[in-house]
């Protein structure tokens, strides 16, 4: 799991990173063997990093930018960035710990939160198949500030857990992770996490008429899974649930639609709105948020197979939509479609779907954000305030009610792809067509999974929309 975080009473520790932004703070006792060097280095553009060996301590100066009109949320991100990048450093120089603190009140205590979630964050690693494993050595962040709570650290720490975990997931190979063993981990976490579990085997899909679920499944030789998270604490302030879909598609190959070499690796991160959806789970029943979710997560893999879908094909959804299948590539909403429909039952407050549903959306947002769509107007602008706030970022894109028009079909009553203009908003609206309730949904097939490494985030699965999640968890119907 994610590095402990610790509250501590002493600031004697062997490596020390200390956070300033005026020359005011540069008069803390720690920083007097640099102040000349601090002096000229904070009034540079670029700002940045001080490294200094001391007789019996290391320390890191973050060189925080002047706030110039930034919002709060801009400065939390500038000190979260700047916190991914000392965490490499504390893993070069082998330090197993490091006591973080601000030098005064020009940092807010919010950004020295968002320092120490960066060091942890940029700590994370993937290397459960390597033969020789460079394991990073940061096992301790302490905390010396009189503002922060034990209590605030710990919230924390599961939030940064339940990350590593939706990462995790998403970065695990098919071969190693399809929707069975899928269903096992989620059965695993509800029992360590304490929320109720329910996974739905082929059996019962069948019993629920889901044939986007079962239609996609087709091609494959390993059963599709449906699971149901719910956590309902006593003291929910919500009686309705807040329902969560997650896509998770263990490996997608397009199916008949067969995607381009390039294009199919990285696709076992196809999973990822799943696994957005039980690291949320799992951090909202950790942390005992007072409010009740359910999370829904539809699961399978797309392959090519005897019996596999193809283009032309006609399927009947769980609530009797007839789709005309033109290309087996666009497979995702066909499972949450079966999903949304089954969120009916609940009666929800609010549905959020998360899914790499387009490479539309991905051109939009590139890794910067997802994409946003949806008809609910109640919730819609305190969501967007949460990505702003843990910057997954969301923005909204264009969704007329014409997109609507582009997935009728000829043969069927709507067909699974829309053209080649909009491509992520008509995949909204063959998602909104089985819905009957406030909805929204996110398209995170931008920053799921990155290329290269970005200042907290590596290469691989980025475990985006669990923070987002529980940031809204936390501040909905409050």
């Amino acid at each position: 799991m994610s590095a402990n975080l610790k509250k501590t009473d002493s600031k004697k520790c062997s490596y020390i990173s200390v956070l300033i932004r005026t020359e005011e703070d540069i008069k803390h006792p720690l920083l007097q063997p640099i102040a000349h060097v601090l002096t000229r280095k904070i009034n540079e553009k670029d700002n940045g990093f001080i490294h200094w060996y001391g007789e019996d301590y290391t320390i890191d100066v973050i060189i925080l930018k002047h706030k110039n009109g930034k919002t709060e949320y801009e400065l939390m991100e500038e000190s979260r960035s700047r916190g991914g990048h000392l965490a490499k450093k504390i893993n070069s120089e082998k330090s197993t710990e490091i006591c973080v603190l601000k030098a005064g009140e020009s940092v807010s205590k919010n950004e020295l939160l968002s320092c120490i979630e960066g060091i942890s964050l940029g700590n994370y690693q993937f290397n459960k198949y390597k033969t020789e494993k460079k394991q990073h050595t940061l096992q301790n962040i302490l905390v010396y500030d009189d503002s922060v709570s034990q209590n605030e650290l710990d919230e924390l720490k599961a939030i940064l857990d339940a990350n590593e975990i939706a990462r995790n997931l998403a970065n695990e190979p098919v071969i190693n992770l399809n929707s069975l063993q899928l269903s096992e981990n989620i059965s695993a976490l509800g029992k360590e996490f304490n929320f109720k579990t329910e996974i739905l085997y082929k059996a019962q899909i069948e019993s629920l008429k889901m044939g986007g679920l079962l239609g996609v499944n087709f091609g494959s030789t390993v059963p599709p899974t449906f699971s149901v998270l719910e956590y309902n604490p006593a003291n929910a302030k919500n009686k309705k649930p807040l329902v969560l879909v997650g896509k998770a598609v263990t490996y997608d190959t397009g199916g008949y639609s067969l995607k381009p070499a390039q294009s199919m690796v990285t696709m076992k991160s196809d999973m990822s709105g799943g696994a957005a959806v039980i690291g949320a789970l799992c951090a909202i029943a950790k942390n005992n948020l007072p409010v009740y979710v359910v999370g829904l997560i539809p699961s399978t893999d797309n392959r090519v197979g005897s019996n596999a879908l193809v283009p032309d094909d006609v399927i009947t959804m769980s609530d009797g939509t007839t789709v005309e299948v033109l290309n087996t590539d666009a497979e995702g909403r066909l499972i949450l479609a079966d999903a949304l429909h089954y969120a009916k039952k609940y009666d929800p407050e609010l549905v959020i779907d998360l899914a790499t549903l387009t490479g539309a959306a991905a051109i939009i947002t590139g890794s910067l954000g997802s994409a946003l769509m949806g008809t609910d107007k109640t919730y819609r602008n305190l969501l967007i305030d949460c990505s702003n706030e843990t910057f997954e970022r969301l923005w909204e894109i264009p969704y007329w009610k014409e997109y609507g028009e582009m997935i009728k079909s000829d043969v069927a009553d709507i067909k699974n792809i829309g053209g080649a203009a909009g491509g992520s908003a008509t995949a909204g609206k063959f998602l909104e067509h089985f819905t009957t309730y406030p909805w929204l949904h996110l398209d995170i097939a931008g920053p799921a999974f990155l290329k290269d490494d970005e200042a907290y985030k590596q290469k691989g699965a980025t475990g985006v929309g669990v923070r987002l999640l529980y940031a809204f968890a936390k501040r909905f119907m409050s």
